[in-house]
């Protein structure tokens, strides 16, 4: 009697480990399907022109699962042997269809930023001031430039001022070489180097019989000729005193030894023969 009934107590329990294995299979599709769902990715729609949005409500329809078979009658076996039972393949999930539900449209306000305000009043100051700088800037180089060119120039009257006086200079020196050389060298009377020498004969009725004295200046050029005779002290006889201008005036003279004109006075005393 007690081992009928401990047959009888597990005989059910691979019918209940069935039942479990096919719950846990269906528990397990559920939630894979659910997974696959939640991580499904919902493609990218492009913004399309408003029109009005119809919604389509659809309802999925979700197979039950078939109870479990009751399970059959136990027999007594004589010997109990282990049955190997195949598991039912779990019966088959219909996925969920998705339907795409078209989200609305939500127009993007234009955000308008406000706009820094602009000072255009300190701009003006700026590009004034920026200006005065430069005309300053531009004015000095101005200046600078005057500065360097009067420079240049008073340079340029100071070299030419010295010129003309070193030119002046020299005008002077050769004015005064020349003068010296125009002017006559003064010869004393015992200078004078006669070529020759002139000739005072004259009888006593032209000289009224009485010795005479006179003063004549001699002017002779560098050659040695006389050009010019004055009476500087006259004899008292203007007769007498033209023939002694005209007896020194035909005489003639060595050639000055410096290129000089030379003037020289020469006395003349004339003497009556008696004496």
């Amino acid at each position: 009697m007690s081992q009928s009934s401990t047959s009888n107590m597990q005989a059910p329990n691979p019918m209940k480990k069935k039942v479990i294995a096919a719950l846990i299979a269906v528990l397990v599709g559920h939630l894979g399907a659910l997974w696959a769902l939640s991580h499904l990715k919902t493609p990218e729609l492009k913004p399309i022109e408003k029109k009005p949005i119809q919604v389509k409500f659809v309802k999925i329809k979700e197979e039950q699962i078939a109870p479990p078979p009751p399970p059959p009658p136990v027999k007594p076996k004589v010997e109990p042997k282990p049955v190997v039972e195949k598991k039912a393949p779990p019966p088959p999930i219909e996925k969920p269809k998705l339907i795409t539900q078209k989200k609305p449209v939500v127009e993007k306000k234009a955000i308008q930023q406000e706009e820094p305000k602009i000072d255009y009043e300190k701009i003006k100051r700026e590009q004034e001031q920026r200006q005065l700088e430069q005309q300053r800037l531009e004015q000095q180089r101005q200046d600078q430039l005057k500065r360097d060119q009067a420079a240049r120039d008073q340079a340029a009257r100071d070299q030419a001022a010295r010129e003309q006086a070193a030119r002046d200079q020299a005008a002077r020196d050769q004015a005064n070489r020349d003068r010296e050389a125009q002017q006559p060298r003064k010869l004393s009377a015992g200078e004078i180097s006669w070529k020759k020498a002139p000739s005072f004969e004259f009888d006593d009725e032209l000289l009224k019989n009485q010795d005479r004295t006179l003063l004549v200046r001699i002017e002779i050029n560098p050659a040695g000729k006389i050009t010019n005779v004055t009476v500087l002290k006259s004899s008292g006889l203007s007769g007498l005193d033209r023939e002694v201008r005209s007896a020194v005036r035909f005489a003639r003279m060595n050639p000055s030894s410096d290129g000089r004109a030379m003037v020289a006075d020469l006395p003349v005393n004339l003497k009556t023969s008696g004496q």
